[in-house]
């Protein structure tokens, strides 16, 4: 499990397919204190740590991981820099939310505006998932815990203040990316038990 708080931005230095896609990531972790079977979160992407040395780890992604995400999407080039979070340890303060790390779908940046000093984004998620993004709820894009300021239809916005954007890959957002959606666990059930109970879903969930 996750929060959503990013703690290092990594850079892919080594991509390869060799049945799985294997990537090695650079990063400024003490891989020392990092084990082998450890989960980092990539992008908001739940990956094993398969090798690792001073420095730098690697990872493989399947292909149902690579169907799923922006990985698939757009690719991970060399040079590609990635918002990273280890997993949740038990007495870790929770800042943002809880995330798992599976990825539900690929949202898509369609419109930046200037908003004071903060930036606000307009996304276009999957149908499938935007029943799910509700006003003031939260979700992960690219494993960054964001609030949700207003949803219509199958878009939604938010708002990246500049710390954000200072400790994030958040500062070089382009509009047209392609970004790793993973909706919050808590509207998953809420959704789940409404329908198991036959009652509709909340109008703007």
């Amino acid at each position: 499990m996750f929060t959503g708080i990013i703690t290092d931005i990594g850079t892919v230095a080594t991509v390869e397919m060799r049945g799985d896609m294997r990537a090695r990531i650079d990063c400024g972790y003490d891989m020392a204190t990092v084990d082998m079977g450890a989960s980092i979160a990539c992008d908001g992407v739940c990956l094993t740590v398969v090798d690792k040395g001073q420095g730098w780890f690697a990872v493989d992604i399947s292909a149902e991981t690579l169907s799923k995400t922006n990985i698939g999407a757009e690719g991970w080039q060399v040079g590609k820099r990635l918002n990273l979070e280890r997993a949740l340890r038990v007495g870790d303060e929770l800042g943002g939310h809880i995330v798992s790390g599976h990825v539900d779908g690929v949202a898509r940046v369609i419109a930046m505006q200037d908003e004071g000093d903060s930036l606000r984004l307009t996304f276009e998620a999957p149908a499938a998932l935007a029943r799910y993004i509700a006003p003031k709820g939260s979700v992960a894009l690219n494993g960054t815990s964001l609030t949700v300021n207003e949803v219509e239809g199958n878009r939604f916005g938010v708002n990246l203040i500049p710390h954000t954007r200072q400790v994030t890959t958040w500062g070089a957002v382009a509009q047209g990316d392609a970004v790793n959606l993973e909706i919050d666990t808590l509207a998953r059930y809420v959704a789940r038990l409404a329908e198991a109970m036959g009652a509709p879903l909340p109008s703007g969930a």
